[in-house]
């Protein structure tokens, strides 16, 4: 009995250390794709580094935008700095998408354009969902 109360322990303090790490900012849509919803979830990485997590729902497939575009494309853009891509999102048959990545800022912006290109130098102006991450 001692030795189940102790691992259920461990197991319980381990979740909420990583309920305390990990957060959830909700994305806003900006009207482009009306039925899109997002998150981004992050935490800290052993280095220091912000680990990113983008989740997408109803976003429509880029060809049936209007006009079309290739592809979706996450960005991060830091207080008084340039935005920088962190990849392509791509989108199922169920209108779903997610991106795994990593970024060393604390407080950014994150928004997702939809894109003529699978890398762009900058972002376009369509931008489908934005949200504000800030990390202290």
């Amino acid at each position: 009995m001692r030795k189940r109360n102790l691992a259920l322990f461990i197991v319980l303090g381990f979740l909420f250390t990583i309920a305390a790490w990990g957060r959830e900012d909700r994305l806003t849509n900006t009207g482009a794709t009306p039925a899109a919803m997002g998150k981004v979830l992050t935490s800290n990485d052993r280095n220091g580094n912000t680990e990113i997590e983008v989740q997408v729902r109803h976003v429509a497939a880029p060809q049936s935008l209007t006009p079309a575009k290739t592809t979706y494309v996450v960005w991060v853009q830091p207080r008084g700095k340039d935005a920088e891509m962190l990849g392509a999102l791509r989108i199922n048959d169920e209108l779903e998408g997610s991106l795994k990545a990593s970024t060393p800022y604390k407080d950014f912006e994150v928004f997702i354009t939809a894109e003529d290109s699978l890398k762009p130098e900058i972002p376009a102006s369509m931008v489908i969902l934005k949200g504000t991450v800030e990390r202290h």
